[in-house]
């Protein structure tokens, strides 16, 4: 559809029928498509797939309009509708939109984009006039005059001269008396450009969102005709404006997941299988920000994932789903693999779990819990709570399984899940799968599994495929594909296994930052050492995004989520002063230098200073910077804000807490300490930032 902008307003005309949404109060209006003519000044700026929604948080971003810039199709999932993933997009505010959309054909926006590019600003003219040409690459409606443009251009640039100088002055009159002001913004053009980036990296980058024009993709194939599925409606907290005009023209469900679609081919016959997931507004963020179970019942990490083939009439498909284990616990610290821990009591973990398998039951009918945590070490704690917790519940509904992955699949061993397999293959089949021709419903799934491990990544992968695997070859029985008790035939091996394998890496990447571990196993079903190393990688990586990039990220989904609201008044810290106190308490051990390994009294006094520097930089990403990504995530779905988003937007809500400093400072001394032993050994004696060895002069070389 066409966008149209005014001096107040962007204009979405689709046919008859035309959006006007107001830049300065975010109002939407539908008015008749070509009622422009009480518009002074309108040019059209381009075209859009659709509106994802508005996104704001006051005191700390304004109102913005975020839309399709492009987008590409993925393959028909529901015959005969097509999905589409989100490519890009585009973020239209107060001022100019952030990039650049594609060319309007219909009002030759190419040609004034190719004319303009191709003139500098001030350029001579023919005819040796200098002409101040307008820098926007835009087709103008009503403007055609060159004189008109210039002195449009003219008046643009005062005006944005006077809002700079306003802002500017704003910010000074604010930081005068901030002591007085509920909310504390810190440099809200910084903000506004790194909530900005983050949005776009990610819409852009993750290869995350899709939408069909024409057909409901948050309800699976059996639930379709069932209004939109609320779980996984991502952007329906930023439509929520749209939707009370009560126009399904404006309206466009938005999945956070995974599409896929490939073509096959056996013997004569020929048939698309495909794989689609889609992650749960509820509770949704980042790995180490979100972690189990909510109030609610919401868990983190919930992503249902279906398996469809379609062979002429015939669509067939299977549902599984992943989500954390639904108690209140988390990993806190900042070690490499922080220990896990219960959060709360017995009594009041067990009222959300309850609504957990309350919705999961009424949804599915009944669960098959596969819990693949281990049964020994630091994940115990939280296997047996599980454990506990279902059978305290007391449920026919519930089949419990564990299965210590690690143990059984120790040494690369992945083929012995083989064995979990067949010990639910009479679950399996009392479960079914749903099918339907062209005349309707034919059957249906009557449970489901519900699969996870502390992650919920790449153990659940490997089973979740094993799992989608048997369940296909036994409709490719039903459909006569395939001979009975015969394997997965070859020609279906690999866009099988690509996939199980892709959706295992993107489902990781939105939730940890890098691909799937494990992840040449399911590609190609065998455990190699180059596999291995991009293990070793993928999880230094995640490390690093857990501790400097996914607090930032969480606050994001959060803004979109609309979990971000108004706040308390709040009161700026001296950030300085708090790094060099959380510095000195990481450098000075608290409870005494470990024998041998740390010795704070050979460090001199500059490299103290270093330390403290470096230290204190660690702590400020992992503490203030890292919280940008939940923030956003937060703001975007319109969750309720924590003081460490509202921090990481722009304010500082109330005061530190003594307790949270401590706490602070014992986890970046702990990573401090991490980092000597990884990269110095236990033996070893550091001195500043130089680590000696074997450098007693007494002994000589051998």
């Amino acid at each position: 559809m066409e966008i149209f902008q005014t001096e107040s307003y962007y204009i979405f005309v689709r046919k008859e029928k035309s959006l006007w949404w107001n830049r300065a109060t975010s109002e939407f209006q539908i008015k008749c498509g070509w009622d422009l003519s009480s518009v002074d000044d309108i040019e059209c700026i381009g075209i859009t797939h659709g509106i994802v929604g508005t996104i704001s948080l006051h005191g700390v971003l304004e109102h913005h309009l975020i839309i399709i810039k492009e987008a590409v199709p993925v393959g028909v999932l529901y015959a005969p509708h097509l999905v589409y993933k989100i490519k890009s997009i585009c973020i239209l505010g107060a001022e100019e939109p952030d990039t650049i959309l594609l060319p309007c054909s219909k009002h030759n926006t190419s040609t004034s984009i190719k004319t303009i590019s191709s003139i500098s600003v001030g350029q001579s003219m023919p005819g040796g006039s200098a002409q101040n040409v307008s820098a926007s690459p835009r087709n103008r409606l009503f403007e055609s005059s060159a004189l008109v443009n210039k002195t449009w251009g003219a008046v643009k640039s005062a005006g944005s001269t006077i809002k700079n100088t306003t802002e500017k002055a704003a910010a000074i009159a604010s930081s005068q008396v901030k002591s007085t002001v509920g909310m504390v913004v810190k440099d809200p053009v910084r903000i506004e450009k790194r909530v900005m980036d983050e949005l776009h990296r990610i819409f852009d980058e993750s290869d995350s969102f899709y939408y069909s024009l024409d057909c409901d993709i948050t309800n699976n194939l059996q639930r379709r005709g069932e209004p939109p599925d609320d779980r996984f409606y991502w952007n329906r907290n930023m439509l929520k404006d749209i939707i009370k005009l009560d126009d399904e023209n404006w309206v466009l469900p938005v999945i956070q997941g995974f599409v896929q679609v490939e073509q096959c081919v056996i013997g004569n016959e020929c048939f698309t299988l495909a794989l689609v997931s889609r992650r749960s507004r509820y509770r949704a963020g980042t790995r180490y920000k979100r972690r189990g179970v909510d109030e609610d019942g919401y868990c983190a990490n919930y992503v249902e994932t279906e398996q469809v083939l379609s062979l002429r009439q015939h669509q067939i498909s299977f549902t599984q789903v992943r989500g954390s284990v639904p108690i209140y616990w988390s990993q806190p610290g900042y070690k490499y693999r922080p220990p896990p821990r219960l959060d709360q009591d017995e009594n009041e973990t067990h009222l959300a779990f309850e609504k957990h398998f309350e919705q999961e039951v009424r949804m599915y009918q009944s669960v098959c819990i596969i819990n693949l945590v281990e049964q020994s070490g630091k994940e115990k704690v939280i296997g047996d709570a599980y454990a506990n917790h279902v059978v305290r519940y007391n449920s026919d509904k519930l089949i419990y399984v564990t299965f210590d992955f690690h143990e059984y699949c120790r040494g690369m061993r992945f083929e012995n899940v083989s064995s979990l397999i067949e010990a639910l293959a009479p679950e399996a089949g009392s479960m079914g799968f749903h099918w339907r021709d062209s005349n309707g419903s034919i059957c249906n799934q009557k449970s489901i599994f519900r699969v996870n491990c502390m992650d919920c990544l790449d153990r659940t992968n490997v089973v979740q495929t094993a799992i989608g695997k048997a369940v296909l070859e036994s409709q490719l029985v039903k459909l006569g594909l395939a001979p009975p008790y015969s394997q997965l035939p070859e020609q279906l091996k690999v866009p099988f296994m690509i996939l199980w394998a892709n959706n295992g890496d993107v489902i990781s990447r939105q939730y940890a930052g890098t691909n799937a571990l494990k992840g040449d196993y399911t590609r190609t079903g065998e455990r190699k050492i180059s596999g291995i190393m991009k293990d070793g990688m993928n999880s230094a990586n995640r490390y690093f995004i857990q501790h400097f990039a996914d607090s930032f990220r969480q606050s994001c989904i959060d803004l979109m989520l609309g979990k971000l609201e108004a706040f308390e008044p709040l009161v700026e810290d001296d950030l300085c002063e708090a790094l060099v106190g959380v510095a000195t308490n990481a450098i000075v051990p608290s409870r005494g230098a470990p024998l041998g390994y740390y010795n704070h009294g050979l460090m001199s006094a500059e490299h103290v200073i270093l330390e403290e520097f470096l230290c204190g930089a660690s702590y400020y990403l992992a503490r203030f910077k890292d919280t940008y990504r939940q923030a956003t995530i937060d703001m975007m779905l319109g969750n309720s804000v924590s003081a460490e988003s509202v921090n990481a937007l722009g304010g500082q809500a109330g005061a530190v807490d003594e307790t949270d400093a401590l706490e602070g400072a014992e986890h970046a001394r702990l990573l401090v300490e991490d980092c000597r032993r990884l990269l110095l050994g236990t033996t070893q004696l550091p001195v500043g930032a130089w680590g000696l060895i074997d450098a007693d002069p007494s002994v000589e070389e051998k």
